[in-house]
């Protein structure tokens, strides 16, 4: 199975995809909102890669993402999967390797592999991980985006040997081989002008980061610089972005939401609002569409404080099919 292919940015159609972070979330109700998600339509569905929550206290509970992944590729049957993103502290990238093509094989070839720099310092001290400086941090990313295409390309034929100076394999093999060929497609997360975008340009089939709309174009007018030093062609790459979601025409309420939000996002309610889509179905599309003109592909459809599965409905009844059927 091939992954989607490129499509020119003034006419592709944004795709809509849902993270469901595994924090302060039962596990029946997890599986239960991806199998409602894959019913709605959605591209994708997602998790994330911690060991504690990220927003609001790190005491709760929190599953492993790559775990809980393997479960939903045997209980899906459409809807691709993916971790949003993994870091690359946690593991060895030879083992996630492994772990990746695994479960693109359970999936029957839907997996999208995401991998990025890590960030969260609190549980690598906690956990006993070492968490180098971000400057290492970003080498182990390019060695291990490197590394895992090795293994997925001519590790799969024969024994292959990679000498970085973080990692280093000898006569390694991946056996069996993912299903997707020649890979399955490679997610780079993070914001980083002149170092992240640059593993993006060199190796990614989708990129993901955060900010507004803005922002967004003036990174996406960096990575262009980067596939053109590369010799990539930009729109080869799905950038993305994830917002946390709520619908609703009552203004009350979608205040008291961005409120609570800021509250666990530990931002101002500004600075949340600027990450969400929140509103009515008119003023989320007006603001998705300001996205997508700005060159973003790919939108995640995110939690908010606590999910509401009503406007995870209203949003593929309501949104998503003003931009699928133009």
């Amino acid at each position: 199975m091939n992954a989607p292919g490129p499509k020119d940015l003034a006419v592709r159609a944004p795709r809509f995809s849902v993270q469901i972070p595994q924090q302060d979330i039962p596990y029946p109700e997890l599986v239960d909102i991806a199998l409602e998600a894959e019913d709605l339509g959605y591209d994708s569905v997602w998790v994330f890669d911690h060991f504690f929550p990220i927003i609001g206290s790190p005491e709760g509970p929190c599953m492993d993402g790559w775990t809980v992944l393997a479960a939903l590729a045997a209980l899906t049957q459409r809807v691709r999967l993916g971790v949003l993103v993994s870091g690359v502290t946690y593991r060895h990238p030879s083992v996630l390797a492994k772990m990746a093509t695994t479960i693109d094989i359970i999936s029957g070839g839907r997996l999208d592999f995401g991998l990025g720099g890590a960030w969260f310092d609190l549980e690598h001290r906690a956990l006993g991980i070492p968490f180098p400086g971000i400057r290492e941090r970003l080498e182990r990313l390019e060695e291990a985006l490197q590394l895992t295409r090795l293994l997925w390309t001519r590790g799969t034929e024969g024994k292959v040997d990679f000498e970085g100076n973080h990692y280093q394999l000898r006569e390694a093999l991946c056996n069996p081989a993912p299903v997707q060929k020649p890979h399955p497609p490679i997610m780079v997360g993070g914001g980083g002008e002149k170092r992240t975008l640059r593993s993006v340009a060199r190796h990614a089939n989708l990129w993901n980061t955060f900010g507004t709309p803005e922002v967004l174009r003036r990174k996406l007018s960096i990575l262009r610089e980067h596939c053109e030093a590369e010799g990539r062609n930009p729109d080869d790459i799905e950038s993305s972005v994830l917002l946390a979601t709520y619908l609703s025409e009552d203004s009350r309420s979608v205040e008291r939401v961005v409120k609570e939000t800021a509250a666990k996002m530990g931002r101002s309610e500004e600075e949340a609002r600027q990450a969400m889509l929140v509103g009515d179905p008119d003023a989320v599309t007006d603001r998705i569409r300001e996205y997508h003109d700005a060159g973003v592909t790919h939108i995640f459809f995110g939690c908010v404080p606590v999910w509401d599965r009503p406007s995870l409905r209203r949003f593929a009844a309501e949104v998503i099919p003003r931009f699928r059927d133009t």
